[in-house]
């Protein structure tokens, strides 16, 4: 007995010896202690995290959600810092995101226009010339990844045809989450983007409730957290 298991101990040590060893650091860029993790089919270095944590009231749940709204709408309530998907039932799935800053706030309705996975990021002129004048140069283009403002999914809003250049987007700072830290764009933890983009086609009604009343009138009632449907997952 002894001997079959000085063999099999044997065995497991030359076996290791000839797998390829994998690192953080066999990944061109990665932050000197960084781990690496795997999102969909994307292999990321993961940023080193800000002390800050996501406050628990903005983390995705199932929530009661009485509106007269039709399932599959978007309702952002930029006040609240919630983001709801509408499931019917009087049930919705509630995200925490982060919206624009002062002077930044918007309201509308409008439709996702088109959709991407790890998007690029293409500063409005607008944004690189007011950056510009606090000494951040902006890139014109920024490509996809882990280091993107954008994160990793982006649906971008439009109204009448014609891109608002608002967009629902992950984003590599989630300590921002519910917070007022945008140019407008709504922002969400990348693992709830990834989900309300699974869930949300091109040709989807967003209704943006902020400054201004663009909105319209809309009636919606969140009544707390469904704690059944947020255990096992009712309506995805």
């Amino acid at each position: 007995m002894r001997k079959h298991a000085s063999l099999l101990l044997a065995a497991t040590f030359a076996v290791t010896a000839i797998m390829p060893v994998t690192s953080a650091n066999a990944f061109p860029g990665a932050p000197k202690g960084s781990q690496v993790a795997t999102t969909s089919t994307v292999t990321l270095v993961a940023q080193p995290q800000s002390k800050k944590q996501v406050a628990q009231k903005y983390k995705r749940s199932k929530v009661r959600f009485v509106t007269d709204q039709a399932p599959g709408t978007v309702i952002v309530d930029t006040n609240n810092k919630y983001l709801y998907y509408v499931e019917g039932n009087n049930r919705a799935t509630r995200y925490g995101i982060g919206v624009g800053r002062d002077g930044f706030g918007w309201s509308g309705v409008v439709k996702v226009g088109r959709k991407a996975e790890w998007p690029s990021w293409t500063p409005p002129a607008e944004m690189r010339r007011r950056e510009a004048k606090k000494g951040r140069i902006l890139p014109v283009v920024q490509e996809g990844g882990e280091d993107n403002p954008l994160g990793a999914r982006a649906l971008y809003l439009y109204k009448g045809g014609q891109d608002t250049i608002f967009r629902i987007h992950g984003t590599n700072q989630p300590w921002t989450i519910g917070q007022n830290m945008s140019s407008g764009c709504i922002r969400m933890m990348n693992k709830d983007v990834e989900h309300l983009y699974a869930r949300a086609d091109v040709g989807t009604k967003v209704i943006v409730v902020g400054p201004g009343n663009k909105q319209g009138a809309i009636n919606y009632n969140d009544r707390g957290v469904d704690f059944l449907g947020t255990l096992f997952g009712f309506g995805g």
